[in-house]
C-alpha cells in the first residue's frame, strides 16, 4: 500500500513539473513574442518574430503575428511613397505658380501706372489684393512641403541668445512701423546647441511673424538657460481654442486673415527635426509660444 502511495505521489510530483515547465516555456514565448513586437513596431525593420518555443499554438501566433507585421509593412511602404509623391508634387505646383503668379503682379503695376478710371483702378488694387495672397499661399506651401520632406539637417553649434537677437535685428523696421518696442531678457552666459542654423532662423522668424499678426502693441521674449525660449504678446483677437489650434495647417482667426496658417506648423515641423518642442499657450490674454531645445535633446548628425 505504501508503494502504491509513493508511486502516486511520484507521477503527481512528475506532472506538476512537467505542467510547470510548460507554463514557463509558454510564459517566455509570450515574452518573446511581446518584445520581438514591440521592437518591431518601433523600428524600420524586415525582421520577423521568431520563438525558442516548440509549443504549436505558440508558433501558430507567431505566424499569425507575422502575416500582420508584413501587411503593415506593405501598408507603411505604400504611405510612405505616397506620402512623399505628394509632398513633391505640392513642393512642383507650388514652384510653377510663382512664375505666373509674379508676372501677373507685374502687369497689374504696369496698369497702376496708366491713367485709368478710379473704378479700374478699385478693381486693380482687389486683382493685386489676391494675386499677393496667393503668391504667399504658394510660397509657404513650398516652404511647408521642403519642411516636411526628410531632408538632410546641417547640424552645428549655435548660440540661441546671438540667433534670437539676429531674428529680432530682422523684423526691426517691422516692429517699428508697429511700434512695438520688444523686451529681451538673455541669459549672461552663451547657450549652445546642436542646431541647424537655416531652420532655427527660419523657426525664429515664424514665431516672430506670427506674434506681430496677434500682438496688441507689445512683445516679450525671453531666454534661459536651459534652452527655453518664450515670445509673449497681448492677443485680444485669439481665445485659448485658436491659440491651440495655431499649428493646425491651414488654421487662420479673424485676426489674421492674410496669414495662409501654415507658419506655426512649418515652425513646429523644424523644430521636432531639430529636437526641439514649440507650444503656444493662452492667459489672461496673453498669448506665449514656447520654444524649447534642451540640452541633449538635438538630433545626432
Amino acid at each position: 500500500m505504501t508503494a502504491v502511495l509513493w508511486t502516486i505521489l511520484l507521477l503527481l510530483t512528475l506532472a506538476v513539473a512537467l505542467l510547470g515547465v510548460k507554463v514557463y516555456l509558454l510564459h517566455k514565448g509570450a515574452r518573446q513574442l511581446r518584445d520581438g513586437l514591440e521592437e518591431r513596431l518601433s523600428e524600420d525593420t524586415n525582421t520577423l518574430l521568431s520563438l525558442s518555443t516548440r509549443d504549436r499554438e505558440m508558433r501558430k501566433l507567431a505566424s499569425a503575428l507575422n502575416r500582420e507585421l508584413r501587411q503593415l509593412r506593405q501598408d507603411r511602404l505604400r504611405y510612405q511613397q505616397g506620402d512623399r509623391e505628394l509632398k513633391e508634387g505640392v513642393a512642383n505646383i507650388s514652384h510653377d505658380l510663382r512664375t505666373p503668379l509674379t508676372a501677373i503682379c507685374g502687369y497689374v503695376e504696369l496698369l497702376k501706372g496708366q491713367p485709368l478710371a478710379p473704378d479700374i483702378l478699385r478693381y486693380l488694387g482687389q486683382i493685386e489684393n489676391r494675386t499677393q495672397a496667393m503668391k504667399r499661399l504658394t510660397e509657404e506651401l513650398f516652404r511647408y512641403s521642403v519642411a516636411a520632406s526628410s531632408q538632410q539637417l546641417e547640424l552645428r553649434q549655435v548660440d540661441l541668445g546671438r540667433a534670437l537677437e539676429e531674428s529680432l535685428l530682422s523684423f526691426y523696421g517691422t516692429f517699428e512701423s508697429r511700434r512695438i518696442t520688444p523686451e529681451v531678457t538673455l541669459p549672461p552666459a552663451k547657450v549652445e546647441r546642436l542646431l541647424d542654423p537655416g531652420a532655427l532662423n527660419r523657426v525664429l522668424g515664424n514665431i516672430l511673424g506670427n506674434a506681430l499678426k496677434y500682438s496688441a502693441g507689445d512683445l516679450t521674449v525671453t531666454l534661459d538657460e536651459n534652452g527655453t525660449m518664450a515670445f509673449s504678446n497681448l492677443a485680444p483677437g485669439l481665445d485659448q481654442v485658436a491659440a491651440g489650434r495655431l499649428f493646425d495647417r491651414f488654421y487662420t482667426v479673424e485676426a489674421a486673415r492674410n496669414s495662409t496658417g501654415l507658419g506655426l506648423s512649418i515652425a513646429k515641423l523644424l523644430t521636432e527635426q531639430m529636437g526641439g518642442t514649440i507650444a503656444a499657450a493662452y492667459h489672461k490674454g496673453r498669448l506665449t509660444v514656447t520654444l524649447s531645445f534642451p540640452a541633449g535633446s538635438s538630433i545626432s548628425p
